[in-house]
């Protein structure tokens, strides 16, 4: 703790101040972000890629400019991991985990790199990733805004595309981000980002993070959860009305 103290950024000190106002009349239980984060395990990814994965997140969780936008929000968050690959192939990596102070993110940060992968044999099924993803915020806690991070190295290539399991699942008021890892051959990388971008990424906030191979995993990781973390602190500002007075 006292070494988080110590270099700890704080992020917004007014936006959150400003947002800590529309929490002041919910419920106790509420949280401001349901942030479920899918890694791929598909056959493209080897096991040194998969470490790489696992490490790369769990470095990008225990930032300490990650930390303080967890932590110093009007309301905490909510996260929750698992992998994918083929069309009936995810396996939970952390369950629902309530982050109210930096002891929970560490924590939940050590569940993720201590996991180990439960396949390495199938394709890339994205359908099934983000149905899965979107069953999962169903029995999130209840939260202001609900997001889904796909991270990936390739395009669907095995049963059902984004398209219709976003037609098929609950995503009403669910925003999609990718994390995309880009190969080295340019023509490729281009071709992979843009279906990322027109496929994948989903609702009016919707980005797309890029890592330069899994060797950039980490400071990916890192950009992307800052956008998500104080963009929806932003608009926990002006989801629901201040009170009156």
């Amino acid at each position: 703790m006292g070494q988080y103290a110590k270099h700890r950024h704080v992020v917004g000190n007014g936006l959150i101040a400003a947002a800590a106002l529309v929490f002041i009349a919910a419920p106790a239980s509420a949280c401001r972000l349901a942030l479920v984060l899918a890694l791929d395990v598909s056959s493209s990814v080897d096991a040194a890629e998969d470490r790489l994965q696992r490490a790369g997140l769990a470095a990008a969780l225990i930032d300490p400019d990650v930390v303080a936008a967890i932590v110093d929000g009007p309301a905490p968050v909510a996260l929750a991991a698992f992998e994918w690959s083929g069309r009936f192939a995810q396996s939970e990596v952390l369950d629902w985990t309530m982050l109210n102070e930096p002891a929970d993110v560490f924590s939940a940060a050590e569940k993720i790199a201590n996991s180990t992968r439960s396949r390495n044999d199938l394709p890339t099924s994205m359908g099934s990733a983000l149905g899965h993803a979107a069953v999962v915020l169903t029995r999130s806690p209840a939260c202001l805004f609900k997001t889904i991070d796909l991270a990936g190295d390739g395009v669907n290539n095995e049963g059902f595309g984004p398209a219709l399991a976003y037609s098929a699942f609950p995503f009403e008021n669910v925003t999609v981000n990718g994390l995309v890892v880009l190969p080295p051959d340019l023509a490729e990388a281009a071709e992979l980002l843009t279906y990322y971008r027109r496929v994948v990424m989903r609702g009016p906030a919707a980005f797309v993070e890029v890592a330069q191979g899994f060797e950039d995993y980490t400071s990916a990781m890192r950009r992307k959860l800052l956008r998500e973390l104080t963009s929806q602190m932003m608009g926990a500002a002006t989801a629901l009305p201040a009170p009156a007075g």
